[in-house]
C-alpha cells in the first residue's frame, strides 16, 4: 500500500515553479528540494537554555529550519552557544542593527533575515554581505505589508502587492549588486488575498526560492485557516519552496500545520495521515473521541502512513482499500480491521483504540525496515 496519494493520480500533480536552489546549512531550499516547514523561537535568546528548549520541541515536531530573534548583543552572544547545541539549521533574524548581523553569523547562523535597506549604509550592508560570504550564510529579505518603506507607501497609497514586490526586487538588487545570490524572499501580508498576489507576482518577477507566509495570521484555528488558504493557494499553483505559519499559538503547533498543508496537497508526507468521517447517527462507536485519542497516542510517530477511521460500513470499506490500517464501525459493540487495504479481523470497540495504535506502530516500524533493506541493497551496488 503506497503512502503517497498522488500515486498513479496524475490529476493531483503539481508542477513546481522553477528556483535556484540555495542552501541553509545542510538544508536545500528550492529547486528540486522537498518544501520545507520552519517556525521561530518566542523565548528570550539570552536565555541560551529556554530557547534550546523551545528548539528541541519544534525539532521533534520535525522542524527543517528554526528562526531566532538576534535583537541585541546579549542574544547574538547566547546565538554562538544555541547555533552548536541545535540540531536544525538556524536563522538569525536581524533588524536595524548591522552588527547584530555580523555577530550572528560569525556566531554560527545558517541564514540571516534581513532587509538590506534598513540596516544602514552601503558600506554596511557590504560588511554584513562580506560576514554571511564568508561564514557560509545564506539570507532571507523579508517583506511585510505592515513595514513598508515610506517611500513606497506614498507612491502606492497604501500597502498593495505591487509596492511589496518593488521592494522585496529592490532589496534582492542590492545583493545582486554585490553578487551575492545566495538568497530567498518572502513579501507577507496578514490578508491572504494581498499575500497571494504579491507572491504570484514575485515568482514571475525573479528565480530565487520563496518563503511562503501569511504573517500574523491570527490564534490556532483562525490562523489556520488563513494560513492554510494563503499557503496552500500557492503551493497548489506550484509557487514556494520553504514555508512558516505564523500561529499566535505554541511554536510547535506552527510546523504541525506546516506539515498538514503539505500533506493535504501531497507535497509532503510525514506522520501518520488519518481519515476520519465527521460523524453522524449512522456511527458505531464515537468517531470523534476516538480520533482524538488516536492523534494524540500516534504523534510520536513521524514516518508517512495512513489511518481511516469511520463509523459505518457505507463509506467505511471504501475508504480502508487506500489505507494502511483501517477500522470500519457497524457491527455489535465491534468492528472490521483493514490491513493494506484488506479486511482482515474484527475487534470489539472497547480494545479498539489500543489495537489501532500496535498495528500503527507495527506497520510503521516495518517501513522503516524496509527503507533501511533497501538503502543497503543501494550502498551495496
Amino acid at each position: 500500500m503506497s503512502a503517497d496519494p498522488n500515486h498513479h493520480r496524475p490529476w493531483r500533480a503539481i508542477h513546481r515553479r522553477a528556483s535556484r536552489k540555495i542552501r541553509v546549512g545542510p538544508v536545500e531550499v528550492g529547486g528540486d528540494a522537498p518544501i520545507t516547514v520552519q517556525s521561530m523561537t518566542n523565548t528570550l535568546t539570552a536565555d541560551a537554555a529556554a530557547t534550546l528548549g523551545q528548539i528541541r520541541q519544534l525539532e521533534e515536531a520535525g522542524a527543517d529550519i528554526v528562526r531566532v530573534s538576534c535583537p541585541d548583543e546579549e542574544s547574538t552572544a547566547a546565538f554562538r552557544t544555541i547555533a552548536r547545541e541545535a540540531r536544525v539549521p538556524l536563522v538569525a533574524d536581524i533588524h536595524f542593527h548591522y552588527r547584530r548581523g555580523i555577530e550572528a553569523a560569525q556566531a554560527g547562523a545558517a541564514c540571516l533575515r534581513i532587509n538590506p535597506g534598513n540596516i544602514g549604509s552601503p558600506d554596511r550592508v557590504r560588511e554584513v554581505i562580506q560576514a554571511a560570504r564568508d561564514h557560509g550564510c545564506s539570507m532571507r529579505i523579508g517583506v511585510n505589508a505592515g513595514s513598508l518603506e515610506r517611500e513606497l507607501l506614498e507612491r502606492y497609497g497604501e500597502p498593495c502587492p505591487e509596492a511589496m514586490v518593488e521592494s522585496a526586487l529592490n532589496h534582492a538588487r542590492i545583493l545582486q549588486d554585490h553578487d551575492f545570490h545566495e538568497f530567498k524572499i518572502s513579501v507577507k501580508a496578514s490578508d491572504p488575498f494581498m499575500t497571494v498576489a504579491a507572491y504570484q507576482q514575485l515568482a514571475e518577477a525573479i528565480d530565487c526560492p520563496l518563503h511562503l507566509g501569511v504573517t500574523e495570521a491570527g490564534a490556532l484555528r483562525t490562523g489556520t485557516v488563513k494560513s492554510a488558504i494563503g499557503i496552500g493557494s500557492l503551493l497548489w499553483a506550484g509557487i514556494g519552496d520553504t514555508i512558516r505559519v505564523s500561529l499566535a499559538a505554541d511554536p510547535v503547533e506552527e510546523i504541525k500545520v506546516g506539515f498538514d498543508i503539505l500533506k493535504s496537497l501531497g507535497l509532503r508526507h510525514r506522520g501518520v495521515n488519518i481519515i476520519a468521517c465527521p460523524s453522524c447517527a449512522r456511527q458505531g462507536f464515537n468517531v470523534i473521541e476516538t480520533v482524538e485519542k488516536l492523534e494524540q497516542r500516534l504523534a510520536h510517530i513521524s514516518t508517512s502512513m495512513s489511518l481511516s477511521i469511520i463509523g459505518c460500513v457505507v463509506n467505511g470499506p471504501g475508504e480502508a482499500l487506500m489505507t494502511d490500517v483501517g477500522f470500519t464501525g457497524g457491527g455489535k459493540g465491534a468492528g472490521m480491521v483493514y490491513l493494506a487495504g484488506k479486511p482482515d479481523h474484527k475487534i470489539d470497540n472497547d480494545r479498539m483504540v489500543d489495537h489501532i495504535v500496535e498495528l500503527v506502530e507495527a506497520r510503521a516500524a516495518q517501513i522503516e525496515a524496509d527503507k533501511a533493506v533497501k538503502a543497503n541493497l543501494q550502498a551495496a551496488e
